[in-house]
């Protein structure tokens, strides 16, 4: 079977877009803690999920592309598991079980959409905007090795480790990931200035990871930040060919700013898919496009009808 860091430079991969904002905005769904993974235990609530990537999935046939299913898991670790009342037990299951929702999504457009790769999510320990609880490598890899055994008993195709905010989290990660034998993909976030919260850079955090897990990583990916903050950083480089992926937010706004805004911030949709435009430019080995918060299934038409043509 072809992988997916096997993909060619030029293929077009989709994946899905800001998933908890559409349930929070435009669904009126209440996420405790942003954890998306809890309406899995509602029959009435799994299938607006099911639907949610039924739409996306409809887009690939439309303009004749691949797909990522990105798993509803990005907050099934152990500590938002605990404030929701997930023992570890239950965690493992609903990691698992947000796998096999994606495998039989999957089996329904096998004849229509190819490839179709299934991955598990993995989130943060903290907040994605914020470092709460910084940890070494070693202390990383033990906190999210759970969620990985997880996806890998369930055949997840790889892990997607989004939002991380500083690289000894996402190299925690990497860890988990060669010892439990998943491939894994590391998306940063990044500040205005292009720069992970932290303040590391981002070419620095990918050259090190890369380094010391001799390039583990099927590739790198960047999310929850608008084009604008990080365009500049992705000059003609080594690192820069490492990113495979773009899911940006529909806001130019700051992550401070947006945790303080109250109400959904959809952005300019035509300006950010000129703006994926001119990443795809920079980047030659881009693959995978997708958004996130803020972002709807509207914003990924726009994007195909730039990219996708």
């Amino acid at each position: 079977m072809k992988t997916i860091d096997k993909e060619k430079p030029g293929n077009i991969i989709l994946t899905d877009s800001g998933l908890e904002t559409t349930l929070i905005y435009h669904h009126n769904i209440a996420l405790p803690h942003f954890a998306a993974f809890i309406l899995l235990n509602n029959p009435q609530q799994k299938s607006l999920l099911d639907r949610y990537f039924r739409q996306h999935l409809d887009l690939a046939v439309r303009y004749k592309t691949g797909f990522v299913l990105e798993s509803v898991s990005w907050r099934a670790n152990s500590d938002w598991g605990y404030k929701l009342g997930y023992q570890d037990k239950e965690l493992d299951f609903v990691n698992q079980k947000a796998i096999r929702q994606l495998f039989a999504i999957k089996n329904e457009y096998a004849g229509s959409v190819s490839p179709i790769y299934v991955s598990g999510c993995i989130g943060p320990r903290s907040d994605g905007y914020q470092i709460k609880h910084k940890m070494t490598p070693v202390e990383a890899k033990e906190y999210h090795i759970n969620q990985v055994a997880s996806f890998k008993k369930a055949k997840a195709d790889f892990a997607s480790a989004l939002t991380m905010n500083y690289s000894d989290e996402a190299m925690g990660i990497v860890l988990a990931a060669r010892e439990k034998k998943l491939p894994v993909v590391i998306s940063f976030t990044v500040e205005t200035d292009g720069s992970l919260p932290d303040g590391e850079k981002l070419d620095e955090a990918i050259s090190r990871i890369d380094k010391d897990t001799q390039q583990y990583p099927l590739y790198y990916m960047i999310n929850c930040a608008h084009p604008t903050h990080f365009v500049r950083q992705l000059v003609d480089a080594d690192w820069t060919k490492r990113i495979r992926g773009i899911r940006a937010n529909a806001s130019c706004k700051s992550h401070a700013e947006l945790d303080e805004s109250v109400e959904l911030d959809s952005g300019n949709k035509i300006e950010l898919a000129d703006w994926y435009t001119t990443i795809r430019e920079k980047l030659p080995n881009l693959l995978v496009y997708g958004g996130c918060c803020g972002t709807d299934i509207s914003h990924i038409e726009n994007i195909c009808q730039k990219i996708a043509v």
